[in-house]
């Protein structure tokens, strides 16, 4: 994980959105048996005529149950408890966001090998099975991977923009106009440069790095008038990923 220089890259971001143009707008099969072992049948008491039996989690299809199983409130409280410990182990802010991103490198690091597994295991769709995951070697498909994908997983839609800068090659920036896990936070005045989706810029970097494509990875507070909570990811390539780029061709 690299420092991150919080100011200087959150004022090239503030003064330079215009600079950026958009690349991306909002917007389990069957199989058959050819015989049957008997299995024994547990002795279970009887339910009364008006109660149903609840399935076991384990037996429920992972996809249908995806975004269902915590509330949002359960899940602004456990991101409140975060904030408020990790704010006790800090002096600056620049230190809190790095907290911040370190825990949610930790969780993209999981999600990057779990969502393609389960996606090959559980297909969305019964009617067509996904190929096996493959690695990409190139940019766009990890960048549309991480907006669309991965966004869905996590907060239940994809991201609301993905843009290129015009002036530096190496750098991308996905936009949240109304981020999940920051509604419930306020931010004093005086941290007024705080941003907490530092922890979902900890998971793209994971995301990232973890794909082949090292980069530096930061998450901004742009507030409009329209979108008063929007937040920008900045993601910073390496050189090398450019490199590659290069030599296969845009």
């Amino acid at each position: 994980m690299s420092n991150r220089e919080s100011g200087s890259v959150r004022d090239s971001v503030i003064s330079g959105t215009s600079r950026f143009s958009s690349l991306l707008s909002p917007a389990g099969s069957s199989q058959t048996s050819t015989f049957a072992i008997p299995q024994p049948q547990p002795s279970l008491p009887p339910l009364p005529a008006n109660q149903k039996r609840t399935s076991v989690i384990y037996d429920r299809p992972v996809t249908k149950s995806r975004g269902a199983e915590v509330s949002l409130g359960a899940w602004a409280f456990l991101f409140a408890e975060i904030v408020q410990y990790t704010q006790k182990q800090v002096s600056g802010i620049s230190e809190f966001e790095k907290r911040l991103s370190i825990l949610g490198y930790r969780v993209g690091a999981r999600l990057l090998e779990l969502l393609p597994l389960r996606d090959y295991l559980y297909p969305v769709s019964s009617l067509r099975s996904p190929p096996p995951p493959t690695r990409t070697l190139r940019l766009l498909p990890i960048l549309t991977y991480i907006h669309s994908t991965l966004y869905r997983y996590l907060f239940g839609r994809p991201a609301d923009s993905l843009e290129r800068s015009t002036e530096n090659d190496d750098e991308y920036m996905i936009g949240d106009d109304d981020m999940v896990i920051t509604r419930g936070v306020e931010v004093p005045k005086e941290m007024s440069d705080l941003s907490c989706a530092a922890l979902v810029a900890g998971i793209v970097e994971a995301v990232m790095d973890g794909a082949g494509f090292p980069s530096r990875v930061t998450a901004h507070s742009v507030p409009s008038p329209q979108h008063p909570r929007r937040t920008v990811i900045l993601i910073k390539l390496d050189p090398e990923v450019l490199a590659r780029e290069a030599a296969l061709g845009k």
